[in-house]
């Protein structure tokens, strides 16, 4: 890459999201909503953001989604290239296989389900000015027993990992946010077309071999979107502004956001953070309690009440019913009077019946059915 020329990168989107399930069930893991927009969205924003113009995503299951919603990547300012992997080729050699897109320098890897304000124009500069082969982003966290952990020298050079130790035998705090910059010298590592994965089999080459291999503390946010518990959380923090993320539609008040062409009338109680995607349409006396994400194009019926939720697009949520917490998937129909407890997930076309109640922490499968309270849920016909 020459002086002034805009960097390039990948985002590894081929993942299968099996912990976000049922949400993943029908939907690309950086297809997950985050305040209305995929997560993998939130990341090209920020790439382009940072001067990157070009960016490869590899893909596997439901990669028509990614691609219909991305295209070209005009909208966002950058070029998209896509590479289907019909059979999975694990994190590096996924991007092995855009090997001849990316060597002609310094590049960018990013998880397709980071949630992150990182800054990015920092840690390429980071990664330069040591003469690095490979920069990993990393963030301290305060239970490295879910993590990958990094471990480094006095002057950031990374000696050793841990894979999710127990806290007590951690000899760091930092995880692996899995992003990285890169050298093409990467690529000599990544053997064309084969399985082949940064963690198990990359980055202990370099470590073998005494490359220049460094960390680069991410002082802003960063989620890995990994889990309903985190992905939650992401959705939460994004609304409670602790990431740096662009919400869709207008404040109409502090903490209250307002998709075009949604109606709400006038008597409904909305206490924030609150969401509100296009079109949606809210009915008179309900209430809307955040933090709250309410998906484009879902009706909210008379008096329903709907506290600490997270609904996709296109749910209707009938007269008097209550979502009091949990997920709530695409498509989604809720009887009235029905009763959806906390941490349940409900998967994409499912129906909630009039007066049924999800129990908390239930996980519906797309096109169950719930008819009353004491009822198994069955797939629908």
């Amino acid at each position: 890459m020459t002086a002034g020329e805009a960097p390039k990168a990948h985002i590894m989107a081929a993942g299968l999201g099996t912990r976000l399930a049922p949400l993943t069930d029908r939907t690309a893991k950086p297809m997950a909503a985050v305040v209305n927009r995929p997560v993998m969205a939130h990341i090209v924003r920020l790439l382009a953001g940072h001067g990157v113009t070009e960016i490869c995503v590899n893909l596997h299951r439901h990669a028509g989604q990614i691609e219909d919603y991305f295209g070209d990547g005009a909208a966002f300012g950058v070029r998209t290239h896509y590479r289907i992997e019909e059979t999975l080729l694990g994190t590096a050699g996924g991007t092995g296989g855009f090997r001849e897109l990316l060597a002609g320098g310094t590049f960018v890897v990013v998880s397709g389900d980071a949630l992150t304000d990182a800054d990015i124009s920092s840690l390429l500069a980071a990664h330069r000015r040591r003469g690095a082969i490979a920069t990993l982003a990393v963030k301290e966290v305060d239970d490295p027993s879910h993590y990958g952990v990094v471990v480094h020298d006095d002057a950031g050079r990374i000696t050793g990992f841990q894979e999710k130790p127990a806290k007590a035998d951690a000899l760091s705090c930092l995880c692996n946010c899995g992003i990285y910059a890169f050298e093409p010298a990467i690529f000599d590592l990544i053997a064309p077309g084969a399985f082949v994965d940064y963690a198990r089999d990359v980055f202990p080459r370099l470590l073998a071999d005494g490359e220049p291999f460094y960390i680069w503390r991410l002082e802003g946010y960063w989620n890995d979107v990994g889990s309903i518990r985190e992905y939650v959380r992401g959705n939460f923090d994004a609304l409670l502004g602790r990431v740096a993320v662009a919400l869709p539609g207008r404040e109409l008040r502090p903490g209250v956001w307002l998709g075009d062409g949604a109606e709400v009338a006038d008597d409904v109680e909305i206490v924030p953070p609150v969401l509100i995607g296009d079109g949606c349409r809210v009915a008179s006396r309900a209430r809307l309690v955040g933090p709250l994400v309410i998906g484009d194009g879902c009706t909210i019926a008379e008096g329903a009440v709907l506290e600490g939720a997270i609904h996709w697009n296109d749910t209707v949520t009938g007269r008097g019913a209550a979502l009091r917490g949990g997920i709530v998937g695409r498509g989604v129909r809720i009887g009235e009077h029905a009763v959806v407890h906390g941490g349940a997930v409900i998967g994409e076309g499912c129906v909630i019946f009039d007066g049924a109640v999800v129990k908390a922490d239930a996980r519906l499968a797309p096109q169950t059915a719930v008819a009353v309270a004491s009822a198994a849920p069955k797939p629908l016909a």
